[in-house]
């Protein structure tokens, strides 16, 4: 149940990327398959559906007009996809990792949010939206990669 929770709290800072790497993992057969969540997000137009998504939440988060993680639509979106990529992630007790991955993404949205603001007084919205791309995507991939062994 690990694995699903870290990455449902990468949906904290990037609601996309995690249900990317599950979608694109699953799509290329490094996942076993499963019936369900997993056999949807496996689809080869899904994974570059939820990739795209997640370009094109990475490109946005550099500007100016962004939204803040932590406004409603922002945490609801967080909420959906930690759940998502949790369930799709877990092997059993698929239920339970997407109702804890659920509240992990909400509640990973705060400290990264605070933690980039702070930042970005420092070195701004470019270069700090850059280093967090950089840890999350990381991250989702070497977690979703771990639960694949």
């Amino acid at each position: 149940m690990l694995q699903p929770l870290l990455l449902a709290a990468t949906a904290g800072a990037r609601s996309m990327t995690p249900l990317a790497a599950v979608s694109v993992a699953a799509a290329r057969g490094d996942l076993p398959s499963q019936p369900g969540l997993l056999g949807l997000l496996s689809n080869k137009w899904v994974a570059a559906g939820t990739l795209a998504l997640a370009a094109g939440e990475i490109t946005g988060d550099k500007m100016k007009s962004a939204p803040d993680r932590i406004v409603l639509l922002g945490l609801a979106s967080r909420l959906v996809t930690g759940a998502v990529s949790a369930a799709a992630l877990a092997r059993e007790n698929k239920v339970l990792a997407g109702v804890l991955g659920a509240g992990v993404a909400v509640a990973a949205s705060y400290p990264t949010f605070y933690a980039r603001v702070r930042a970005m007084r420092d070195y701004g919205q470019t270069k700090t939206g850059f280093v967090e791309d950089a840890a999350v995507l990381g991250s989702a991939i070497a977690i979703v990669r771990s639960a694949a062994d």
